[in-house]
């Protein structure tokens, strides 16, 4: 949250020229680490006021006003939250709203789920499910809301529009957590405040919403089974929601005439990519339409196989490999939702293929081929091998050889790391990929990042918090060679990774569990695969509470700068005639990979001493 004060107070500041705007500017630099969009600061001085200037012409002005509230675990926040006490009830009493400063819009192809705005290049969701999506969310999360659900409502207040420039929207049905006002219905908006809000004080009320225990996220594998079988165990919000319905309407309109559309939705990590591809994946099943889930990671998709598909043959067979479709029949799928689309390869073939399947035909446009409509969700950055190569850009190029539409949904938001997008912008920062390079770590409340002085030290703090019943792995780069065939007889693991006196074992290689290390697709998701390091290969797509990070000797720093020792890495798949500008890039994104698994914490490590006091000066120590 940004700001909160009564409504009152927050009417008084809009009437002072841009102060309010100000102070949102300055708090939200604080919070984020960079400056907000203009528009964001454009409707913080257009919308706000009129909102404040409403609840107090409506009798309200005790009420407390909380300015862009973040929801929890989750970068996405809410324009407002109005807090106060039930009119009949007297018990607290909250309204979402979000607030549009659109003049007109109208329904996209018919589906009033999306809509179109003028001024907007793409479509964007309906803001009456858009604050729908925000109430489900918030009950989901907050416990102060759990033992009265029906405290909260949502409401998309368009102060700028008329019920004619909007009336399309309305299409989607209207409730107590998603309704819709213009501002030629500024009565009726009164109106409903009244209804919703005494006038009393709200400061208790918020104080309440504030406080209360945030309920532990929803971690992907373990509802992936209910998810895709039973019923949907996520709540959508906004281009999560957007991209959904973009990919439901191309089922629809594809199953009404020979239509075909590629679908790319492209996010950083913990955006919530592969929820969306579960969503997707177990609405179409239960609909009984032909859909298939494809990754090029076996531990992802080993794991989805085992968990989702648990003693349902059928269920496991939703899950392949994206070199599974060179022999498909074109469009023989309705669906193929390509998860973890950064890891496509120019081509499908490998050494096992047989001479008449290698054509040298491109891995994407295999996909394109084989469904209506292919799906392809991705991170660019996410890119840590030679040969991957799923970027936004070549999967329009391949669908615009084939004369086949592209659509682009773009995810801004993210619910690993806490939610905090300060977080994965300073790792990004500290990386060299974007920004001006590494900065100091503000604690923003909502992840943890410490520093350690030996690999012991990390293990024992990671350690701590099994104990305290959180799930916890340690990674590393690929600094040390990996024992993969383990000889008979032997009583523990190699340990691989050593650093002076402490040594550890890499994960398993292969299918197999063995001297109680679960095999390599589990190692993420299984309590055992804590007593080995695991490397991006097994911790891409997965997340655990706590994520112990050793940074070795490929990417260390030098006096002003990283420098990336290619000849410290022990990747096989780093060949001679890889570029060093290629090397570079990918052990950095091996690095944010790594970096970008905890949902509650990271602790970080590196075998370097100048790197370590380099990490020392902006990060606090666990110790």
């Amino acid at each position: 949250m940004l700001f909160r004060e009564s409504a009152a107070s927050v009417a008084n500041r809009t009437h002072l020229e841009g102060r309010l705007a100000e102070l949102l500017t300055e708090n939200f630099f604080h919070r984020h680490g960079h400056g907000p969009h203009p528009s964001e600061v454009r409707a913080w001085e257009r919308s706000i006021p009129a909102l404040a200037n409403a609840v107090v012409e409506a009798g309200l002005g005790g009420v407390e006003m909380l300015l862009e509230y973040g929801l929890p675990l989750t970068s996405k926040r809410a324009d407002v939250i109005l807090a106060g006490v039930h009119p009949s009830s007297g018990t607290p009493s909250y309204v979402v709203v979000e607030l549009k400063q659109w003049s007109e819009a109208y329904p996209e192809e018919g589906d009033p789920l999306r809509c179109r705005v003028p001024s907007y290049p793409e479509p964007v969701l309906n803001p009456i499910e858009q604050v729908r999506g925000y109430c489900d969310y918030l009950v989901s999360f907050n416990g102060a809301l759990e033992r009265d659900p029906r405290s909260v409502t949502g409401v998309a207040y368009l102060h700028n529009a008329t019920e004619f420039g909007v009336a399309g929207l309305r299409e989607v049905t209207e409730d107590d957590r998603g309704r819709m006002f213009t501002g030629d219905q500024r009565g009726a908006f009164l109106d409903y405040l009244r209804a919703r809000l005494a006038p009393k004080p709200g400061a208790g009320a918020a104080d309440d919403l504030l406080q209360a225990k945030v309920r532990p996220s929803k971690q992907l594998m373990a509802v992936a089974a209910e998810e895709v079988r039973e019923r949907e165990q996520f709540v959508l919000l906004d281009e999560q929601r957007l991209a959904y319905e973009t990919v439901m309407a191309a089922v629809r309109k594809a199953r009404r005439s020979p239509h075909k559309q590629v679908i790319v939705v492209a996010g950083g990590p913990g955006s919530g990519k592969s929820v969306i591809a579960l969503s997707l994946l177990g609405d179409l099943y239960r609909r009984g339409v032909s859909a298939i889930h494809a990754t090029g990671s076996q531990s992802f998709t080993k794991t989805m196989r085992k968990v989702a598909g648990a003693r349902k043959p059928e269920v496991q067979r939703l899950f392949r490999y994206f070199n599974s479709f060179m022999e498909a029949e074109p469009n023989d799928l309705d669906v193929l939702v390509c998860d973890e689309a950064h890891r496509l390869r120019r081509t499908s073939a490998n050494r096992y293929t047989r001479a008449a399947l290698r054509t040298g035909r491109p891995q994407v446009s295999e996909l394109i081929d084989a469904a209506r409509v292919p799906v392809f969700l991705l991170d660019q950055h996410q890119v840590v091998r030679p040969g991957e190569m799923g970027t936004v850009e070549q999967i329009r190029h391949a669908a615009a050889e084939q004369g086949v539409d592209c659509t682009l949904v773009e995810l801004d938001s993210q619910f690993r790391c806490g939610g905090s997008d300060a977080y994965l912008h300073w790792v990004t920062s500290l990386l060299g990929l974007e920004g001006n390079g590494p900065t100091e770590w503000e604690p923003d409340g909502k992840v943890e990042l410490l520093t350690v002085n030996n690999p012991r030290e990390l293990e024992d703090f990671l350690s701590d918090k099994r104990a305290q019943r959180y799930s916890a792995r340690m990674t590393a780069g690929y600094c040390w060679k990996w024992t993969k065939k383990i000889a008979p007889g032997l009583t523990a693991l190699p340990a691989d990774v050593v650093i002076g006196d402490w040594s550890k074992p890499w994960n398993l290689y292969g299918d197999r569990a063995l001297l109680g290390a679960p095999p390599a697709p589990l190692w993420a998701t299984d309590p055992a695969g804590f007593g080995q390091v695991g490397c991006v290969y097994t911790a891409q797509g997965f997340e655990y509470d706590w994520s112990g990070v050793i940074m070795g000797p490929d990417l260390v720093w030098r006096t002003d700068r990283w420098v990336v020792d290619r000849s410290a890495s022990k990747d096989p798949s780093f060949t001679k005639t890889t570029p060093d500008d290629d090397v570079d890039l990918l052990i950095r994104n091996t690095y944010k990979v790594l970096l970008t698994r905890g949902m509650v914490g990271t602790v970080v490590y590196s075998t370097d001493a100048e790197t370590r006091e380099k990490l020392r000066s902006l990060v606090p120590s666990a110790t």
